[in-house]
């Protein structure tokens, strides 16, 4: 296809991004094109957006950012057989190798020449975006646009969730960002016996309330460790989920966790974290596992699922809906906190 696109771009080595006309992507043999009919706002974006360290030393202006959406596939490659004109798609937003270690022993996820979707390559916030056709999931056609969006992240939720027993546990979620409000309610579904969330801010505490926590604890105003340890009868928790990248948060995480309890982190610090290794970890004989991105496929499978049942419903998370034009007014509700979901449509 060719012609025109509007997209938003990163468009200098600086704070904010530029709504520009583009051209639309062209496809390669393996390759389809989808007409993005929802894209929602990532917190890699909002790095990308503020410039921060990390984005500094990762993307390359300009380009077309954003990894989250769901669209219609509108061209196919020669190649391509996995998927039809007029599909319902999202697509998983790492693009792996096939050919390293871990991806010739199926571990996909952690492959070690991933390329991310609107972080090393074109991404989709835009009208049109071109992927991989391995990449794309097909959605059921009534899915709504905007939860279809946030599988990706949701992935991440699950990921971190059941990397480990959940049913029948104690979890505590640090950290209340979208994902973080996700993994609230995969805890529930996963049979939890608590689900425990932690957070400054109580706009999004209050979404974790809404998806399902037992309790809420803003960190700001009461000790963490003092509450999780009277809801606990003293033994702290079975799991934690660590989500907000806080030094403090990640060492209070260490701290709450119970003896042979697991921490899973899938937080970015942007500096080293000091722990307390001997006594938080060692001693205490804590499992520490290092989540990132999806399980390709499980992850989407145990989503697509999570979201037909009805066991988890992410529609509290989504706050709020802007055309791709106000796409300041998302990334503003993201940098200060007062949303769940932000959803883009172009």
């Amino acid at each position: 296809m060719n012609g025109k696109m509007k997209a938003l771009v990163k468009h200098h080595r600086g704070f904010g991004a530029e709504l520009r006309m583009v051209d639309i992507p062209q496809i390669q043999e393996d390759e389809v094109l989808i007409k993005v009919k929802a894209t929602s706002i990532c917190g890699t974006d909002v790095h990308i957006y503020t410039w921060d360290e990390w984005s500094q030393s990762r993307v390359n202006p300009p380009y077309v950012f954003g990894h989250e959406f769901s669209g219609e596939v509108v061209e196919i490659g020669s190649k391509v057989t996995s998927v039809e004109i007029g599909d319902f798609v999202s697509a998983e937003t790492h693009i792996v190798c096939g050919s390293c270690p871990q991806c010739l022993t199926g571990q996909y996820h952690i492959c070690k020449n991933t390329k991310i979707i609107g972080v090393d390559t074109g991404g989709c916030f835009a009208e049109y975006v071109a992927l991989p056709a391995v990449n794309l999931w097909k959605n059921p056609k009534d899915m709504p646009v905007d939860t279809a969006s946030v599988q990706e992240p949701m992935g991440n939720a699950v990921h971190t969730v059941l990397a480990g027993e959940t049913a029948g546990k104690t979890v505590a979620v640090i950290g209340c960002g979208p994902i973080g409000i996700m993994a609230v309610g995969v805890a529930k579904a996963a049979g939890a016996s608590q689900v425990i969330a932690l957070d400054l801010n109580d706009y999004r505490l209050n979404l974790a309330k809404e998806m399902g926590a037992t309790t809420i604890i803003n960190s700001a105003k009461e000790n963490p460790l003092e509450v999780i340890d009277a809801l606990t009868g003293g033994n702290g928790v079975d799991v934690v989920c660590e989500m907000s990248g806080h030094p403090i948060a990640m060492n209070q995480g260490f701290k709450m966790v119970t003896n042979g309890g697991r921490v899973s982190i899938l937080s970015l610090p942007v500096r080293p974290v000091e722990i307390d290794v001997t006594n938080d970890i060692v001693f205490k004989g804590v499992t520490v596992q290092g989540i990132t991105g999806r399980q390709m496929f499980k992850t989407w499978q145990q989503v697509s699922n999570l979201l037909a049942s009805g066991q988890v419903d992410v529609k509290p998370m989504i706050t709020h809906h802007f055309p791709l034009e106000e796409f300041e007014k998302g990334f503003d509700l993201m940098i200060k906190g007062e949303c769940g979901k932000v959803v883009l449509q172009p």
